[in-house]
C-alpha cells in the first residue's frame, strides 16, 4: 500500500449546508450527520466533488487522472485520490457571559490523533487527551472563571494544561493569532454534553420564497434550513495512489502534489451547497503526511 497521504484543515468562514438530502424532524433540509454519533460531518463524497469542481474550474490538465472520469465513463478507471469525510473538531458555541467558546470533546481529539496516526502524523497531539468526568464540568485552559455559559447550560470551569491540544489544532486553522484565540476560547466538555450541543447548537433560519409579481410571500413555501456557523474546525484526511489511466503513469507522490501545491494556489474552498448566496468557504490548510520529503 502507498503511504503518501495528507491532512487538510478546514476553517468554515462563511456557514456551510452541506445537506443530508432528506427531512429529520422539524427541519426541511438538515445537515449531514452521522448515524451513531449525530456529530455534524461532510461525507468524503461531497469533499471530493468540491475539489473536483475547483480543479475543473482551474481547468486543471490532471483532473481525470486524480478524480477519475466523468459518470458516463466511470468504468473506464478510478481515480488516483482517495478522500474522507471532513470530520468536525471545533465547533463554535454562543456564551451568555462571554465571547463565543470553541468546544470539543474527549472523544473528538481521541479520534483526531487515530486518524492523524494513521494519516502518518503520529505525534499531531503528543500529550494526553484531558478527560472530562463530569458533565456540568469543563476544561479551560486560561485563566479560572467562577461559572461558564454555554447555551442553556452552565459549567463549573477547571484550568488544565491544553498546550499540545492548542498547537495541534492551531496548525489546521492558518490563521495568524490561532494560538491565542484558541488560549481564550477553547473549552473542552463532556462527550454527553458535546453530543447535545452538537446536535441543537446549530444554526436553524427560516427561509421563504417570494412571488415575482406581488412581492409577497408565495402561499406555503416557507422552510427551514439547518446549517454549520462560520468558525468551524473540520479536517479531511486524503491518500493518494498511482493513478490507473492507460498509457499514463503518475506515482502517488506527484499525484498528492496536485492536490497540496497545485489545486490551492489560493487556500479556499467552497463545500456544500448555497454557493451563490456565498455559503460554504472554508480556509484549507495542508498539513504533511507520510511520503513527502518536506512533510514534518
Amino acid at each position: 500500500m502507498n503511504n503518501n497521504t495528507a491532512l487538510l484543515g478546514l476553517l468554515a468562514e462563511t456557514s456551510i449546508h452541506a445537506g443530508a438530502g432528506q427531512m429529520a424532524g422539524v427541519i426541511d433540509l438538515p445537515i449531514q450527520r452521522e448515524a451513531h454519533t449525530a456529530w455534524p460531518v461532510v461525507y468524503g463524497s461531497a469533499v471530493k466533488g468540491a475539489l473536483r469542481a475547483l480543479a475543473d474550474e482551474q481547468k486543471a490538465a490532471w483532473l481525470t487522472p486524480v478524480f477519475g472520469p466523468e459518470t458516463t465513463n466511470a468504468s473506464d478507471h478510478a481515480g488516483a485520490l482517495l478522500v474522507g469525510d471532513a470530520r468536525l473538531l471545533l465547533l463554535p458555541v454562543r456564551s451568555l457571559t462571554s465571547h463565543f467558546k470553541w468546544i470539543t470533546c474527549p472523544a473528538l481529539l481521541r479520534r483526531f490523533r487515530a486518524d492523524a496516526e494513521r494519516l502518518g502524523l503520529p505525534t499531531f497531539i503528543a500529550a494526553a487527551i484531558p478527560e472530562v468526568d463530569d458533565k456540568d464540568s469543563a476544561l479551560i485552559p486560561g485563566e479560572l472563571v467562577s461559572a461558564l455559559f454555554l447555551e442553556e447550560f452552565r459549567f463549573a470551569t477547571q484550568t488544565t494544561d491544553l498546550s499540545a491540544v492548542i498547537a495541534a489544532l492551531a496548525r489546521l486553522m492558518g490563521r495568524e493569532d490561532a494560538i491565542a484565540a484558541l488560549q481564550n476560547q477553547l473549552v473542552v466538555v463532556h462527550d454527553d454534553r458535546f453530543n447535545h450541543l452538537a446536535q441543537f447548537a446549530t444554526p436553524v433560519n427560516a427561509h421563504v420564497c417570494i412571488d415575482n409579481k406581488t412581492k409577497t410571500v408565495k402561499t406555503g413555501a416557507l422552510w427551514y434550513e439547518e446549517s454549520l456557523p462560520p468558525d468551524t474546525l473540520l479536517y479531511v484526511g486524503l491518500h493518494a495512489q498511482p493513478t490507473r489511466v492507460k498509457g499514463e503513469t503518475k506515482t502517488a507522490a506527484e499525484v498528492l502534489n496536485h492536490i497540496t501545491k497545485d489545486l490551492f494556489a489560493r487556500p479556499y474552498l467552497q463545500l456544500g451547497g448555497n454557493e451563490t448566496v456565498g455559503m460554504g468557504w472554508c480556509k484549507v490548510t495542508i498539513c504533511w503526511g507520510r511520503g513527502l520529503s518536506d512533510g514534518s
